[in-house]
């Protein structure tokens, strides 16, 4: 969050000038897709409480800065990616506990005003640190940019390092089942945001970009509030999403770009 706090820049809002229709249309995609998609599979599959309000949790949890960079890499409106991407990790500390709290509570009892606290701190905190250093220190920012990225992926690890560790027993007993959730939950995003995008008539790029950006979930996030308000367990599908849609959203975007490769050879 530090880093994308440090690389965000009026540039990245004008899309949202630009596209308003669009942003909005992702923005609402986001919190709704994806969170209503782990209520019912939770529903469905009668998942156990703990690892229920993990699926609904990395739901409602915004999109991650690596679906901008699967979103460029499927030949996607990489601008559209990254307004959604921020606007809807700023509105986070509001939308997320609201829905986590009305999806959830009847599973486990939810918090709605610690988990806004713990988003601020895990979110808008460093966010804003990262622009105020933007602000203030720019060359200095801007060196620091290049290493963010390595950076975040050491802590993303980290963090499903952790709850994994922290996890192996419940994961021995439930992991397939798990695992077979975030499959069906990625991939059913994928799919729900780009028919979404296809119905509102956006182009096929801003389709490709709100198909990623549903999909691909900020799951660092989610495994950090899991651990901080819930169990180890509750983590453990965030932890399994982060893995999970680093493989998917390459995949994902390949197919397409070599998509847009053979059409533009065609034309």
């Amino acid at each position: 969050m530090f880093g994308m706090g440090m690389t965000l820049s009026v540039d990245d809002f004008k899309a949202v000038a630009r596209q308003p229709k669009s942003v909005l249309f992702g923005v609402l995609l986001q919190f709704l897709v994806m969170p209503l998609l782990a209520y019912v599979l939770a529903k469905l599959l009668q998942l156990p409480p703990e690892i229920a309000i993990g699926v609904i949790l990395v739901g409602s949890c915004p999109g991650g800065t690596a679906s901008n960079v699967m979103t460029y890499l499927a030949k996607g409106n990489t601008a559209l990616s990254v307004a959604v991407t921020s606007v809807s990790t700023l509105l986070a500390p509001v939308f997320t506990p609201f829905i986590i709290y009305i999806l959830a509570s009847e599973w486990l009892e939810v918090s709605a005003a610690d988990m806004f606290i713990s988003i601020i701190k895990i979110v808008l905190f460093p966010i804003v640190l990262g622009l105020i250093v933007k602000l203030f220190l720019k060359e200095q920012a801007e060196k620091g940019v290049e290493v963010m990225p390595l950076v975040s992926v050491i802590a993303i690890v980290a963090i499903v390092a952790a709850v994994v560790a922290g996890s192996k027993e419940q994961i021995m007993q439930s992991g397939l089942l798990i695992f077979g959730v975030v499959i069906l939950h990625n991939g059913l995003g994928y799919l729900f945001g780009f028919l979404a995008a296809k119905l509102l008539k956006l182009s096929y790029p801003d389709q490709k970009a709100l198909s990623i950006e549903v999909g691909m979930q900020n799951s660092g996030l989610g495994a950090a509030l899991a651990s901080a308000h819930f169990s180890p367990l509750a983590a453990v599908p965030s932890a399994i999403f982060s893995f999970w849609h680093n493989i998917s959203g390459p995949l994902l975007a390949t197919y397409w770009a070599r998509r847009s490769e053979t059409k533009r050879t065609q034309n």
